[in-house]
């Protein structure tokens, strides 16, 4: 039994998740910068700004950076490039590592 003042212990499901998430590659940095991208894989962004090549997975998100990056344009949803489109995903090839949140 723990007092007020002492850690209570850890779980060995919540340290096996900590050591999970350190050693796993999520995506993020360089190393998955072509998942990010949606080139190789169709990862995660979708659609591309034609004004700077911004990617973006969806149009709402597409819709917030337009109005925040190029006010002076009309949005056009028909402009946009659809990276998904173009470029077929590869069955053979894993998906990108995308974990969500931690709280359920």
């Amino acid at each position: 039994m723990t007092g007020k003042a002492k850690p209570k212990k850890h779980t060995a499901k919540e340290i096996a998740a900590k050591v999970d998430a350190a050693t796993t590659n999520r995506g993020g940095g360089k190393a998955g910068l072509a998942d990010r991208c949606g080139k190789e894989k169709g990862g995660h962004a979708k659609l591309e700004c034609p004004l700077c090549k911004v990617t973006a997975p969806d149009v709402k998100s597409m819709q917030i950076h337009h109005d925040a990056r190029h006010p002076k344009v009309p949005f056009d949803e028909t402009k946009l490039n659809n990276l998904h489109g173009t470029n077929e995903a590869e069955p053979s090839k894993a998906r990108p590592g995308v974990r969500g949140s931690l709280k359920k």
